[in-house]
């Protein structure tokens, strides 16, 4: 027994060693490696990769009709933690100065939940962005793989009073989590709001004309089935910025198209902003659903830490079709239809307001909250047949 004890003992003392040495020569390694990229990037300086980041994490949230019996929901975030105004990630990005002007882009972004620590969407690690392209002062921005589609982008400065007022190369937001978001989907391709193998490209013009244009391939021996292709042009004019843009999605043989067009005024410590949508969706034998959606937002942002939004949108629909759950599918997204449950007319209304209290440029607090109604046929798989949902919120965010 007690040559039992000192080998156990022994054998502990020896794992100890053993793990001790293992992370010292773990350390020597990273310092090593650690070196060799300082070197690396002192050799060439035209180069370079950031590591970058955000955390959004809403608590506590209150949701009504959060089940079929009518009960609400308090907790982090949506029923998944999803929290309110962005999703978490963290990514990569890099350049290559290749000389004359141009230089090599690329970017790797994943998103992830803060309440529970998932990854947003399980064995995709780069959810948000994969791609890699060309920027030059003359030809503009050029990528190919996974992202935002350039009608995302460009209805960004009018979608809703969150993103950027002017019209960029850099990707769009729109929020993450509630019930104005759903907008987004008029902007959406084949396979949602970002391009699966997809081509962009951007220019920005010396005189404040913006070009985009964008193509999704459906990777299939059916070329055009799957696939997506979108245009838009906008202009930044100072104090008003506006855009529009054309979009044709191939639904596996269902084409839908939207056009919109949209802008927004900044005057003083104050913007507004605005936007419509119109969608006609190929329901095949059940005809084609027509919508007529529109959006007016509006930001104050005095001298000080707080800025104050609030947003109005409705999103009409005409002879829609319910999907397999018995709701109206958001735009682009459906192409299995229930013929048995006849066509519908309604329309889907959300007022939100929020305010933010900005501790530094990284980091904010944040209080918000909207109101939903549906009217008429709209029915929404979040209320679970309920005509009205109130959604409340506070957070933080912080960047890195």
């Amino acid at each position: 027994m007690l040559g039992w004890e000192w080998h156990r003992s022994n054998k502990q003392k020896f794992n100890a060693v053993n793990e001790e040495t293992i992370l010292r020569r773990t350390y020597r390694t990273l310092a090593i490696a650690a070196g060799a990229l300082a070197a690396a990037s002192g050799a060439h300086a035209q180069s370079s990769v950031q590591l970058y980041g955000l955390m959004d994490l809403s608590f506590p949230t209150y949701i009504t009709h959060a089940d079929a019996k009518g009960n609400h929901l308090i907790g982090m975030g949506n029923a998944d933690g999803e929290p309110w105004f962005s999703g978490s990630r963290w990514g990569l990005r890099g350049a290559e100065d290749l000389g004359g002007g141009t230089k090599l882009i690329f970017t790797l972004e994943s998103e992830f939940v803060v309440a529970n620590g998932n990854m947003e969407d399980p064995g995709q690690i780069f959810d948000r962005d994969a791609w890699v392209g060309i920027e030059n002062d003359t030809y503009g921005k050029f990528t190919a793989g996974f992202q935002n589609t350039i009608a995302r982008d460009a209805a960004a400065i009018y979608g809703d009073p969150y993103g950027s007022a002017k019209l960029r190369y850099e990707e769009g937001g729109w929020t993450n989590s509630n019930n104005f978001k759903q907008m987004i989907f008029y902007a959406a391709g084949a396979t949602g709001t970002r391009y699966n193998n997809g081509l962009a490209w951007k220019k920005l013009f010396s005189n404040g004309i913006f070009a985009s244009a964008g193509y999704a391939f459906s990777n299939s021996t059916s070329f055009a089935s799957g696939s997506t292709y979108q245009a838009a042009l906008g202009y930044n004019g100072g104090p008003f910025n506006v855009s529009a843009f054309y979009n044709h999605v191939n639904n596996t043989g269902f084409v839908d198209q939207t056009w919109s067009v949209g802008g927004n005024y900044t005057f003083g410590i104050a913007r507004i902003n605005a936007g419509y949508f119109r969608y006609l969706g190929n329901q095949g034998s059940l005809g084609q659903r027509q919508d007529n959606a529109w959006t007016v937002s509006f930001k104050l942002a005095p001298k000080g830490p707080f800025d104050y939004e609030l947003g109005y949108q409705q999103m009409r629909v005409h002879n829609a079709a319910y999907n397999a759950d018995g709701d109206i599918p958001n735009a682009n997204t459906a192409h299995v239809f229930d013929a048995t449950a006849g066509l519908h007319n309604g329309f889907k209304e959300t007022l939100y307001a929020s305010t933010f209290y900005h501790l530094s440029k990284r980091t904010e607090l944040y209080l918000a909250g909207d109101y939903m109604r549906l009217h008429g046929g709209y029915t929404v798989g979040s209320t679970f047949g309920a005509k009205n949902q109130l959604e409340l919120t506070t957070g933080v965010r912080t960047r890195f």
